[in-house]
């Protein structure tokens, strides 16, 4: 009988919702159908502007953005139910991430701030939803991300191979997986200067295929500017956000500058990210054989292409392990869902810095009683 579990994310590009449905009854998740839910323009402004470092925010600014992104979250879910032609009343419980608008767990009281009410989520769906998956973690000192590496070690282990996934999303973070033992951490810019550079100066969200970027010259002056952060140098565990690397991060960057062509730019960007990400694995992850990038990025060709020329071995995407890149996040939270249901931790303390194994997030009833 089927085991069925929803996860709902949208991640630091804040572009729109990720919707997986997954089914563990053969102990190993397997996506059944997915789902994406584009953000209008409006909404995505909104949820910029409250997510820019130091902005004063209204709190009922806050409070109806958390409730629209609520309701949005919910109707995500019942759309993709709807595609998959799969009733609510079938689905154990949503793992709903929400959208990141603030994450400082170094703060002197840190925290980590999502949005997406998940009491209008278990509402409009009548489906247990499990959220605010990582103040949890950040209760015990950790950081509170990356969360998936549990996903990864579930799913993409090898004993016998050593391998790093690679999550590119906005920010993009490393799952070490040699056999023995997990670690990961975040790396520092994924693809968050890339999209506000083509946003910037092509009026496009993204740069299709890394087209543009292919186009231009890396300019070694600026990429060494930019590697000059305190952020790579830091030991793990770390996490990082887009309250720090952030618009006016690269703006500062950029001074003395303005004679190089944003073409240039666009492909010095690629350069940092692949650096920055190939940095922490030879510096961390040296017995790597194969690495599998996930997430928006690896449909960038030329930042695949850079990676695969930074790298001694393999590059290539989760799909050749039968899960699409963009897939893997969304499945991740299903899965977090599912250890919390069961009572089950789902932090790795290797990679959080927490001190103990925790059940993250809080529980929101459905119109079932709950089951685990």
């Amino acid at each position: 009988m089927p085991e069925l579990y929803i996860g709902l994310i949208s991640g630091t590009s804040m572009d729109g919702i990720d919707a997986a449905l997954v089914d563990f009854q053969s102990g190993q998740p397997q996506l059944v159908d997915f789902f994406y839910q584009a953000f209008d323009n409006t909404l995505k402004a909104n949820i910029q502007a409250i997510s820019r470092p130091d902005t004063l925010v209204s709190l009922l600014a806050y409070g109806q953005l958390d409730s629209q992104l609520g309701r949005l979250f919910g109707e995500t879910a019942l759309a993709l139910l709807a595609k998959a032609g799969i009733s609510a009343s079938n689905i154990q419980a949503i793992g709903s991430h929400g959208q990141t608008v603030y994450h400082a767990p170094a703060a002197p009281d840190g925290f980590s701030l999502q949005i997406g009410d998940p009491n209008r989520i278990a509402q409009l769906t009548g489906i247990t939803t499990i959220a605010d998956l990582r103040r949890r973690d950040i209760a015990v000192g950790g950081e509170g991300a990356p969360l998936v590496p549990a996903f990864h070690q579930a799913v993409f282990a090898d004993a016998g191979q050593a391998r790093t996934l690679i999550n590119i999303g906005g920010i993009a973070n490393i799952t070490v997986l040699d056999g023995k033992s997990i670690s990961g951490f975040d790396t520092g810019p994924g693809n968050v200067f890339l999209d506000y550079w083509c946003q910037r100066h092509l009026q496009q969200p993204y740069d299709q295929a890394g087209a543009w970027g292919a186009g231009g010259q890396v300019q070694t002056d600026l990429l060494a500017v930019l590697h000059d952060d305190a952020y790579f140098q830091l030991p793990p565990p770390k996490s990082t956000g887009k309250e720090y690397f952030c618009a006016d991060w690269l703006e500062r960057k950029l001074i003395g500058f303005s004679g190089v062509k944003p073409v240039d730019v666009q492909a010095t960007l690629v350069q940092l990210t692949a650096d920055s990400i190939s940095n922490a694995i030879r510096r961390y992850a040296p017995q790597t054989e194969l690495s599998l990038v996930c997430g928006g990025g690896a449909y960038n060709q030329g930042l695949m292409t850079a990676l695969g020329q930074n790298l001694d071995g393999a590059v290539t995407t989760t799909a050749g392990l039968g899960i699409a890149a963009d897939h893997v996040e969304a499945m991740a939270f299903a899965w977090l869902a599912r250890q919390s249901l069961h009572q089950s931790a789902g932090n790795i303390c290797s990679v959080t810095g927490a001190t103990a194994p925790v059940i993250l997030g809080g529980i929101y009833p459905g119109n079932s009683p709950l089951s685990g």
